[in-house]
Order: C-alpha cells, then sequence, then structure tokens
C-alpha cells in the first residue's frame, strides 16, 4: 500500500521529456505531474498524452508550486542551468539531462549549489542502465581480469545527431562531439574501469561539420593513475544513411590476469526494407531530410519502442530514479561529481586538440574555460 504519492515536474517536453514522462506517468508512487515548454504546441501536445495535471510556458513558475517534490531537467544540452538552479533553489530531487552545463564554471556552480543543498541529484547517463554495462561493470569490481592496464573505445554516429543538437542555438562553441556524446563513452570507461585519468592527448577534425559549427571527431589517449592507458575516439559525422540509427561503440579493456571485449555496434539485428527507417533524429520542418533503409537494430540509445511501450535502458533509468526518489533505493546512476568531471574531462580533450599539447589533470574549470576562449 502507497503511504504518500510525489509530484514531478519535467522542464522541457520534447523527445527525452516525453519518454521519460511517459515512463514517470506509470510509477504508482508518482501522483502529479506538471510540465513546462516554450513550445506551448509541444507541452500540450504532452499534457493531453499523459493527461498530466498542469501546463505552462513559465518553468519557474512550474518549479515553485506546492504539488512539486522531484523535477525532470529535459531541456536542450545548451539550457540546463536556469532551470536545475531554480529546482536547487527550491530543494527539489533532480534528474539533470547530461550535461550539467556547457561552460565549466556553471557546471562548478551547479555542483556547489547541490552540495551545499544537500540535493538528491542525479545525471542522465542512459548506458550505464543496459545489462551489457552492467555486467562489466560487476566483473571488473569483482577483480575478474585484476588491474587495469589498457582499454580502448570507439565510438561511431549518424552526423543527424549534432545536426539537431545545434539546430536551435548560434552559440556552438562547446557543443562538441566529446561535450555532447562523447562524454557518454567518456563516463561508461571510468565507471566501469574505477578509473582516475592524470592527462589527456588528443586531435580533432572538422572537415564535414565545420560549416554548423562543430568537429566531425576527436580522437584522445588518457594516462589514467597506476600506469594504465585509454584510447578514447568518437566521431558523429558519418553519413545521414549510416545505419546505425544513433551508434555504435566498441570497447576493449584488458587487465593484469583477463580482459573484457565489448561489441556494440548493433550489427547483429540488421533490418533492410522499403520503407525508410530512423525517424529519431527528425525534429519537426526535417522530416522528409533523407531516406534510410537499412537500420542496425537498438542502436537508438533511450531503447526501442514495441507497441507503443518503450523498452530498454532510459525506461530502466527513469524508473530507477522514481524509485529512488520514492523509497531512497539505491540505484547506479551518475552522480553531479561524476557529471561535473565527465565535463572537465571532455572539455579537457577539446583543450588539448586545439594546443596540440598534453593537458595534464585535474584542470580548474576557470583554466579550461580560458583556455577554450584564446
Amino acid at each position: 500500500m502507497l503511504e504518500k504519492q510525489l509530484g514531478l515536474a519535467i522542464i522541457g517536453c520534447g523527445r527525452v521529456g516525453r519518454m521519460r514522462g511517459t515512463v514517470a506517468n506509470e510509477f504508482p508512487g508518482i501522483g502529479w505531474i506538471g510540465l513546462t515548454d516554450m513550445n506551448e504546441e509541444v507541452g500540450q501536445r504532452l499534457r493531453e498524452d499523459l493527461n498530466a495535471d498542469y501546463f505552462t510556458t513559465d518553468m519557474f513558475e512550474l518549479i515553485a508550486r506546492p504539488e512539486v517534490d522531484a523535477v525532470i531537467i529535459a531541456t536542450s544540452t545548451w539550457a540546463h542551468v536556469e532551470a536545475t538552479l531554480a529546482a536547487i533553489e527550491h530543494g527539489h530531487k533532480l534528474m539533470i539531462e547530461k550535461p550539467l552545463a556547457t561552460d565549466a564554471r556553471q557546471s562548478a556552480e551547479i555542483l556547489a549549489a547541490i552540495e551545499s543543498a544537500g540535493i538528491d541529484a542525479v545525471v542522465g547517463y542512459t548506458q550505464r542502465f543496459r545489462r551489457r554495462f552492467l555486467a562489466v561493470k560487476q566483473k571488473i569490481k569483482s577483480g575478474q581480469i585484476g588491474d587495469v592496464t589498457a582499454a580502448v573505445t570507439r565510438g561511431f554516429l549518424n552526423r543527424m545527431g549534432p545536426l539537431n543538437e545545434t539546430r536551435l542555438t548560434q552559440d556552438r562553441r562547446h557543443l562538441t562531439p566529446m561535450v555532447v556524446s562523447g562524454t557518454h563513452s567518456l563516463d561508461m570507461g571510468l565507471w566501469m574501469m574505477d578509473a582516475v585519468p592524470k592527462s589527456v592527448f588528443a586531435r580533432s577534425s572538422d572537415m564535414v561539420l565545420h560549416d554548423v559549427g562543430t568537429k566531425d571527431a576527436t580522437f584522445g589517449v588518457f594516462e589514467l593513475e597506476g600506469g594504465a592507458i585509454w584510447s578514447l575516439s568518437m566521431c558523429w559525422a558519418l553519413p545521414k544513411q549510416w545505419p546505425a540509427a544513433s551508434y555504435g561503440l566498441q570497447i576493449g579493456i584488458v587487465g593484469t590476469k583477463g580482459a573484457i571485449d565489448i561489441e556494440d555496434s548493433h550489427r547483429d539485428v540488421i533490418l533492410a526494407s522499403d520503407f525508410s527507417q530512423g525517424k529519431a533524429y527528425r525534429p519537426a520542418g526535417r522530416e522528409d531530410e533523407v531516406d534510410r533503409h537499412v537500420d542496425f537494430l537498438t542502436s537508438y540509445p533511450p531503447g526501442d519502442m514495441q507497441d507503443g511501450t518503450l523498452w530498454g535502458p532510459m525506461r530502466e533509468e527513469t524508473r530507477s530514479w522514481c524509485q529512488r526518489i520514492y523509497s531512497n533505493a539505491k540505484t547506479p546512476h551518475a552522480t553531479p561529481q561524476e557529471g561535473h568531471r565527465n565535463l572537465l574531462l571532455t572539455m579537457a580533450m577539446d583543450l588539448s586538440a586545439k594546443r596540440g599539447k598534453v593537458v595534464n589533470l585535474p584542470i580548474s574549470p576557470d583554466e579550461l574555460m580560458r583556455g577554450l576562449a584564446d
């Protein structure tokens, strides 16, 4: 028997807000849902679909409502700061889509506010909730491969992702392959290996996506405490017709007592069809931009739809968070400290690529932002 029901505010009613809101709406401990979005049409549509209790275009009004106990920040990548700080000020429990901010100093401000207020907050690193990565994490933690000596991570993404990320803002300085997408691979590696980087050397290229204000790819090598090395590469400039709906990932981790090799490129289930596939990154106005007739199934990071229901890591992550805020359950979510660390490290890769030199770690937010602005 439920002893209480919580009120949930969802800031941003687009793709991610819709998916998380739909899952949260199924959780019996959520008794009230309020929505906000600058686009009233988008917000009202989600309100109708969820039969939500409230909608407003004023996010500060929603966050301040007495019904609210917890907040999901699901705005665009570059628009998390104001809503997050407002939610912290009101003492709400938080799920914040990564990154905390696209400015390292603002990310540090958010982290300090969370810690000062004692807020229970998590950051959206959805891939932690896939069974294969949970299994690998446990094997490494239990010593099955000994001490890590070397690791390799390679990520390939369809360019529809970066085109979608950059379409709503002209300030694209920090919407880079690592800050936006490679952060998932970086978080996954550090979480599984429980590693601490000491330095990084990286290089970038921008031959394809230069005109939209971002890089094509960033490749880097981290030196880890204890002497291990880690090669991390991310390219999000593959053709729009590339069969993966979003990403393909390969990870190899070698230890003193064994090794783990992860093939996560999704080429084990391939669909070829006369019908166009992959509408995941087709926002309003770009529905007919490109046809894709071959698809690597299960390559969309949040999961897959079956009879109108999302199944997969975002469902697991959101439902697990609901259980966390309802009953203080222990969960594998990324902490705000890890989210801030991930931003600093992805930006350190961008800084190393810009300078063509090794960047020693840790590095302060001020030094990072000064270096990237030079």
